[in-house]
């Protein structure tokens, strides 16, 4: 992978800033505040780098008070508006620029909560290893948040030097979207990696998703040129590794380009999806369209084209499975935040009732 460019890391255009952003900033320029991109995000610290340099940052008290929910408080990739502190080499940030894409999840565990693993994002590589790993279930749910977030997915099967039949699995992928370009790599043999050249232009952001142990850490370590990314070996029982990567990071990489490093995520949950579930099963949305029932449910229905479908062989009924069972996931969140949303609104508006009480009575005296 030859370099193509010198990045410069004080030069934001190679971070990502364009034409659209300077407009979008003009307000908090008039204000005094700087842009700058939050490279890695740290319990209550953010690194952020600036035309001035990568500095500590933190957020301002009217950002947080003001956020209904933690998708509202900056991210890695998000482009914020920055003030440095007098006497300080520390900075604080007091807004957030609207994202272009952002890659969201459910927060795990219990609650109900949108997390977001990566903002104003380009091309998202999914990633999976061609042994162990590989799960054709699990890179659909992938594709479905990926085509909700905005960005561009791409494929990616590593650890072809450990796969007897990479051809056979290689078509399984492709089957799964037409749309979705697909890539074969051995990254400790340099194996396919010129094929990802395309996606690593200036400015331009990728961010690697993928679960532990399938060779995240080392294709950025090859992107980079050094072993930057700490690997971690992967047990050969059960074939899982360790998070090699802790947080999640924003990487300007030599030949141009920036990459998004994530920690593993064996299991990831839905968040907001619906369109990116269209997209991702269009094929069976598309038959589904001919059902005799608008609200058919494609089990045992009486004229489901689904169904007559997956009986003549034209649909996979894994691949519809999976579907209803996204589709269901999707409705129990949507009345979980329905939930959620009644919560924070009542919350709020005895908030707003609190402060409005105690302004009236400091100006009674009170």
């Amino acid at each position: 992978m030859d370099s193509t460019h010198n990045p410069d890391q004080s030069n934001l255009e190679d971070w990502g800033w364009d034409d659209r952003l300077a407009r979008e900033f003009a307000p908090y320029l008039a204000d005094g505040l700087m842009p700058g991109r939050v490279t890695l995000e740290y319990n209550k610290f953010y690194r952020v780098q600036t035309a001035q340099g990568e500095l500590l940052t933190e957020l301002a008290g009217r950002l947080k008070h003001e956020a209904a929910s933690r998708s509202e408080l900056p991210a890695v990739g998000d482009w914020v508006a920055i003030k440095l502190r007098k006497n300080d080499d520390r900075a604080i940030i007091h807004a957030l620029i609207p994202r272009r894409s952002s890659f969201a999840r459910k927060m795990k565990g219990s609650k109900t909560d949108e997390q977001i693993v990566g903002a104003n994002i380009d091309t998202v590589f999914l990633v999976t290893s061609l042994n162990q790993d590989f799960n054709l279930r699990r890179l659909e749910r992938y594709l479905a948040i990926v085509w909700e977030s905005g960005a561009t997915p791409v494929i990616v099967l590593t650890k072809t030097d450990l796969c007897d039949d990479v051809e056979a699995k290689f078509a399984q992928v492709e089957k799964l979207s037409s749309d979705v370009p697909v890539h074969a790599i051995c990254s400790i043999k340099d194996e396919g990696l010129d094929a990802l050249d395309q996606y690593f232009q200036r400015g331009k952001t990728v961010a690697i998703i993928g679960s532990s142990g399938v060779g995240k850490s080392t294709l950025i370590n090859r992107l980079l040129g050094e072993d930057r990314q700490m690997v971690k070996i992967v047990r050969e029982s059960d074939d899982r590794g360790q998070h090699a990567t802790r947080h999640r990071e924003l990487i300007l990489l030599p030949r141009g380009g920036i990459v998004i490093d994530t920690p593993g995520m064996r299991e990831i949950q839905l968040w907001d999806a619906t369109e990116g579930l269209e997209t991702t099963f269009d094929d069976i949305e598309s038959v589904a369209a001919k059902c005799h029932f608008t609200d058919c449910g494609h089990h045992s229905e009486p004229r489901c084209a689904v169904r007559a479908a997956i009986t003549n062989g034209t649909l996979d009924e894994g691949r519809l499975a999976n579907y209803l069972k996204l589709q269901k996931e999707l409705k129990v969140l949507a009345r979980r935040q329905d939930v959620l949303a009644q919560k924070t609104e009542k919350s709020r508006w005895k908030k707003l009732s609190r402060e409005a009480e105690a302004r009236s009575k400091s100006k009674r005296g009170g």
